[in-house]
């Protein structure tokens, strides 16, 4: 019988349980405060790991930039802590990136409720022309 995931999708989500803790409670960087990890993704090899993270607070391109960079100076550090805590043979190399869908995923929303209502708003009129007709 198959597994229902690979040893690396376990990996991964046992690191992004770990890292979220980590970054709350060991992170003193106020530049990384108030964030998200979205996912992350390990290798088949378990050498590297992609960590995605978003921001709770909306920030600019800039702040965002100097966060994952604050991250990736940190990779080390959380790398460290995450070899005391999970037990594996080797830790990942921790690689952050920034993960933008949210913020585009409410962008499209906003834009189909626009355009919902403008619809809407379109029948209402066509409705009320028709009944004075």
């Amino acid at each position: 019988m198959p597994k229902e995931y690979s040893r690396s999708d376990r990996v991964g989500d046992a690191i992004q349980r770990e890292l979220a803790q980590l970054v709350r409670d060991e992170m003193r960087d106020p530049r990384v405060a108030m964030l998200n990890i979205t996912a992350v993704e390990v290798s088949r090899d378990m050498s590297a790991a992609k960590v995605y993270v978003n921001f709770v607070a909306p920030r600019s391109d800039e702040e965002s930039a100097d966060a994952v960079a604050a991250l990736n100076h940190a990779a080390g550090f959380l790398r460290t802590h995450l070899s005391k805590i999970l037990s594996l043979r080797v830790v990942p190399k921790l690689r952050f990136f920034y993960d933008g869908s949210g913020e585009r995923g409410q962008a499209l929303s906003a834009l189909i409720d626009f355009a919902l209502s403008q619809d809407k708003v379109k029948h209402v009129h066509d409705d009320s022309d028709e009944e004075q007709q």
